[in-house]
């Protein structure tokens, strides 16, 4: 996971790298806060060779929890795949001055 927000637009943009993933083997939950993504990979191959077959099967489950800042409206996070490549993008929350009792 990397993690970067984005002075010009203000934007925080986090991105997961999910390789041979396909996107709708993706899912991404947002509850509470908490930002969950899901994942499931599988690969399966083989071919045959005079006198022998060989298969490769790979499978892996991939999940990710972090904690959005407070302050962040759910419908403004956004995501997009590419290439294998997770993006998931929000604004950055205004800062908010505390009072001192």
């Amino acid at each position: 996971m990397d993690l970067q927000r984005k002075p010009e637009s203000n934007v925080i943009s986090t991105t997961f790298e999910l390789p041979g993933v396909r996107k709708e083997d993706v899912h991404i939950n947002l509850q509470d806060g908490f930002l969950t993504i899901d994942a499931q990979s599988s690969y399966t191959s083989s071919y045959e060779e005079p006198g022998s077959t060989v298969r490769e099967q790979r499978f892996g489950k991939i999940s990710r929890t972090m904690q959005l800042p407070p302050g962040i409206n759910e419908d403004d996070v956004k995501a997009s795949v590419e290439n294998g490549v997770l993006t998931v993008m929000y604004p950055k929350p205004p800062a908010r001055e505390i009072p001192i009792a």
